[in-house]
C-alpha cells in the first residue's frame, strides 16, 4: 500500500498481560513513524507490569516475566 502522506503518521502497538483494561497492564509498546518521502522509523520498549504475566498470555505475544524483570 502506497500512502500519500503530506505529515508524518505513527502507528502503535501494546502487548498487555490481558484484555481487561481495568487491571491488566501494558508489557511491551512499539511504535512505528512512517515520513512523507517513505523513510521509516520504529522502537520497541518492553515495560515490567509489576505483576506476573499470565501464561496465557506470554503464549500469545512470547513475553515472559523473565524478559521484563530489569525493564522500567
Amino acid at each position: 500500500m502506497k500512502l500519500k502522506l503530506e505529515k508524518p503518521i505513527v502507528f502503535f502497538d501494546l502487548e498487555t498481560t490481558g484484555i481487561n483494561i481495568g487491571t491488566d497492564k501494558i508489557v511491551e509498546i512499539s511504535i512505528l513513524k512512517v515520513f512523507p518521502n517513505g523513510n521509516k522509523e520504529s522502537k520497541t520498549w518492553l515495560v515490567n507490569p509489576e505483576m506476573e504475566i499470565p501464561k496465557e498470555s506470554s503464549d500469545i505475544h512470547g513475553i515472559t516475566n523473565e524478559k521484563v524483570v530489569k525493564e522500567p
